[in-house]
């Protein structure tokens, strides 16, 4: 006999019950009284049901609605019903499938299982756990689509989308990081404090075939060296002071996924070392170990170091700066991006209004200018902090007096540092000098070298641009 349609007792149930006009149920089978009668009986549980006499017709209701559970028959039409479990979970991985027999076998049930399959009951013996049973794959697809919409959300969040901005360096900088984001080549993202070095590797993972497994960052400079190389590696017990237990590491943790070293310029040299390996051979010991273990890891690294200067000068493995970089990509710092200061400037507008819970009217002509005036050495983490102790001070709108002193005193015009609009040829002039300086850093000699220009005319427009 089926069973009865009895209430519901069990609380987890009635949950559901009050739920169940998301809860869509298929049954194929190619008995049409059993259809109609488990059709009834799930009905009255709440439940929308669909029917299929064959797999055509239950493919076809597969990609008419979107189906939570599957109760499917072993014996179909031109068709098995364990083969079609495989079938039907390679296409659609969420809906769960209860396999249904007259004649149930262990080697089917098992099969069934491996194929996919929530459960395996056989009908007339086991007709008192469908419901029950239902209720609980109902349960598991919940779990799974919470969790697919976790992770739509943390990738729309770090998706390329969600860089603000449209000038010409920022996009150039994002094309190159989508194609090599496909790819599994060691990143090196290059570029000064706060210009988005970590947005820029939470996209490339978000955009690679590693993007459901975990990405792991670690602050080079933010650690000891002794405890940088215990957090990267791992330890085991007794190893040192205070290693009470094992500890797996970061890399174990990013395996398969993606590790992002940030300012790998400050990591001590011996450690250095021991990251080459783990780059080259994809193994490594943990602190007090004396077993390697094997990792699949790939390495995205960041610096605002310049690290073939800080090769001249012994601090960094000249071996490790090829393997850390095949692939560079050079982030463009704020001012440089003029053109996208506006639209960041309202974007944190919008977080810190409803995050102090104000309604900010508009924003002034002035106010903008001064923000495009500015040269931002703190670059977009500077911008931020700008807006959000703006929006603090403001009730309407934010004017130019609600900005810090220094960026209001931009706008007195003298000829040492003098302000300059962004669409003037001194500006372009002064953002391209300051741009070969960096890039030099600071060699005045190289710089006008490389400007075509004789040093005293350099010497003349640093004191005219007050770039020093």
């Amino acid at each position: 006999m089926l069973p009865s349609c009895q209430p519901v007792k069990n609380v987890r149930f009635a949950l559901y019950f009050i739920d169940n006009f998301l809860r869509k149920v298929l049954i194929i089978d190619d008995e049409e009284k059993l259809r109609t009668l488990l059709t009834r009986i799930i009905r009255l549980e709440g439940f929308e049901v669909f029917q299929a006499a064959d797999s055509k017709a239950a493919w076809q209701k597969l990609e008419q609605a979107d189906i939570d559970v599957i109760l499917c028959d072993v014996k179909l039409p031109e068709e098995n019903g364990v083969a079609l479990a495989k079938q039907i979970k390679d296409t659609y991985p969420i809906p769960e499938i209860i396999i249904l027999t007259a004649y149930g076998n262990i080697p089917d049930s098992v099969q069934a299982i491996k194929n996919g399959a929530f459960d395996y009951i056989t009908k007339g013996d086991d007709n008192n756990k469908i419901i029950p049973l239902l209720y609980r794959a109902i349960e598991k697809v919940d779990l799974a689509k919470r969790v697919q919409l976790l992770e739509k959300q943390l990738g729309d969040k770090y998706s390329f989308d969600k860089i603000i901005g449209h000038s010409h360096p920022l996009l150039k900088a994002i094309d190159l990081a989508r194609k090599v984001a496909v790819t599994d080549t060691t990143v090196l993202l290059t570029g000064e404090t706060g210009t988005g070095k970590e947005v820029f590797a939470q996209a490339i993972h978000q955009a690679s075939p590693r993007n459901k497994q975990h990405f792991v960052a670690i602050n080079c400079s933010a650690v000891s060296k002794e405890l940088l190389e215990s957090e990267m590696f791992g330890h085991k017990a007794g190893a040192f002071t205070g290693a009470t237990k094992d500890q797996s590491g970061l890399f174990a943790e990013a395996n398969n996924g993606t590790i992002f070293l940030d300012e790998i310029g400050e990591m001590a040299l011996d450690l250095q070392a021991r990251l080459l390996r783990v780059i080259e051979t994809g193994e490594f010991i943990r602190v007090g170990d004396n077993k390697s273990t094997k990792v699949n890891v790939r390495v995205i690294a960041a610096t605002n170091r310049d690290l073939p200067k800080e090769i001249e000068q012994g601090h960094f493995r000249e071996d490790l700066f090829y393997r850390i970089s095949v692939f560079q990509i050079h982030l463009p710092p704020l001012r440089e991006r003029v053109a996208d200061i506006e639209v960041l400037a309202q974007h944190y507008l919008q977080l810190f209004a409803v995050k102090t819970n104000k309604r900010i009217r508009s924003v002034s002509k002035e106010f903008i200018e001064a923000l495009k005036r500015h040269h931002w050495n703190g670059n977009i983490r500077e911008l931020k902090n700008v807006i959000e102790r703006s929006v603090i001070l403001s009730d309407d709108e934010l004017t130019i007096k609600h900005l810090p002193l220094e960026l209001q005193n931009t706008s007195d015009s003298t000829q040492k540092g003098k302000v300059l609009s962004a669409f003037e040829l001194a500006s372009v002039e002064k953002l391209h000098i300051q741009k070969v300086l960096n890039y030099t850093n600071f060699n005045k000699t190289k710089t006008a070298d490389l400007l075509g220009i004789a040093l005293t005319t350099l010497y003349r427009k640093i004191s005219e641009y007050d770039l020093e």
